[in-house]
């Protein structure tokens, strides 16, 4: 068993403890490409401030002795409102990532969602995890890719496929650019000295199933390492993606449909119309357009215009239970969380990702009977303190 001198988790308290331990951990190029966003970040600063803005309202005797955090997403069980989000690279966390992360999901009663861009392939992870598990799909230029991606897809047996829309251009991220992430990447001095003060992290990778993204490794013509997959990948995203291209993953996809990046009540109905079954309220966690409102701005007004005919869903800035009840208070059914499981992957593993998913199921379990509720499905905007005029 692949070890990095485990850190005593019963001393983590929160996420931003994990953050600590992953910031130390992993090389600095690995830990930014998680923690950073595009250009100046400030949409990445925003998602943070938007739940930072809003406070909670405390009631008292109220008989809050049993409280209930079950529920469903995308017609799947939940232990509890939470979701881990598809991260692209997650692998290079800790060796065979997405299938630890996979494993702890399950452990914890909910979804894990398997990035296109992952390390561990499709056909890894089911075999690894051994667990049901989501896909999430991006729509290259090459259909047939694509296509061959949702019948690999079928054939694991994931139950939801996830189609992230708001990439069909990638934004830039300074930091990528700066420690070599680059297209094509590279090493840099400072890379260098950076991987070999940390062998452990590197033996790791090395004893990893992958090295590369494992869905597209050895399916690419002409594409068998990392510098040349990663070229093929950014030359695929397609600018070209419309609403038309639903219509064809909705015929070659039986299970439920969930379209992740939406950010405009226009949108969301547009999409409602084709008929997907959620939509997750999303900026890509400040990683694509810069200088985009937070999602949890954005996501009262979508709920509140599509709600009823489709499960909205959240993702972007999610940090702790406090958060998810604020969001389930402005109409999320539930949320999602990359950036977190990340650190809790980078911290320890699987272990790391089940005190993740720990920590904010007991933080979503005080609030809520701190708020005086005792089920997630009796959230409204009441539990939310009135935002004072300072004008007044």
């Amino acid at each position: 068993m692949f070890n990095l001198l485990s850190p005593n988790l019963d001393l983590v308290a929160s996420v931003e403890d994990l953050r600590a331990i992953a910031r130390r951990r992993l090389p600095r190029a690995v830990f930014e490409y998680a923690d950073r966003g595009a250009y100046d970040e400030l949409t990445l600063a925003a998602n943070r401030e938007a739940f930072r803005r809003l406070r909670l309202l405390p009631r008292i005797m109220i008989d809050v002795a049993a409280r209930r955090l079950e529920t469903t997403i995308a017609g799947q069980p939940a232990a509890l409102p939470l979701a881990i989000a598809p991260t692209g690279l997650a692998g290079l966390n800790w060796p065979d990532g997405e299938i630890h992360a996979a494993r702890a999901a399950h452990r914890c009663g909910i979804p894990y969602c398997l990035s296109t861009m992952s390390i561990c392939s499709i056909e890894d992870v089911r075999a690894g995890a051994g667990v049901p598990f989501w896909f999430q799909l991006y729509v290259f230029r090459d259909r047939g890719f694509s296509r061959s991606l949702i019948e690999r897809a079928r054939e694991a047996r994931c139950p939801v496929l996830v189609l992230t829309a708001d990439l069909p251009i990638q934004g830039q991220r300074h930091r990528d650019v700066k420690n070599g992430l680059s297209v094509p990447p590279r090493l840099t001095t400072a890379t260098v000295i950076d991987l070999l003060l940390r062998p452990r992290w590197s033996a790791g990778v090395l004893m990893g199933r992958r090295k590369s993204f494992g869905n597209l490794e050895g399916r690419i013509a002409g594409a068998d390492n990392l510098r040349t997959l990663a070229a093929w990948i950014v030359d695929q995203f397609d600018p070209t993606l419309t609403w038309s291209d639903l219509e064809w993953i909705r015929d070659r996809w039986p299970g439920r449909l969930v379209l992740k990046g939406v950010m405009s009540v226009e949108d969301a109905r547009i999409a409602v119309a084709n008929g997907v079954d959620g939509l997750i309220v999303s900026n890509h966690g400040g990683r694509q357009l810069d200088g985009a409102p937070a999602a949890l701005d954005m996501l009262p007004g979508i709920a509140e215009a599509v709600g009823e005919r489709c499960e909205v869903l959240f993702d972007s800035g999610v940090r702790s239970g406090q958060d998810i009840l604020k969001a389930l208070a402005l109409g999320a059914r539930a949320c999602f969380i990359g950036r977190p499981f990340l650190y809790g992957l980078a911290a320890a593993g699987e272990a790391g990702v089940v005190k993740v998913i720990d920590i904010m199921r007991r933080e979503l379990e005080v609030s809520l009977g701190l708020v005086g509720l005792r089920d997630v499905h009796a959230v409204t905007p009441q539990v939310l303190a009135p935002v004072p005029d300072r004008h007044a």
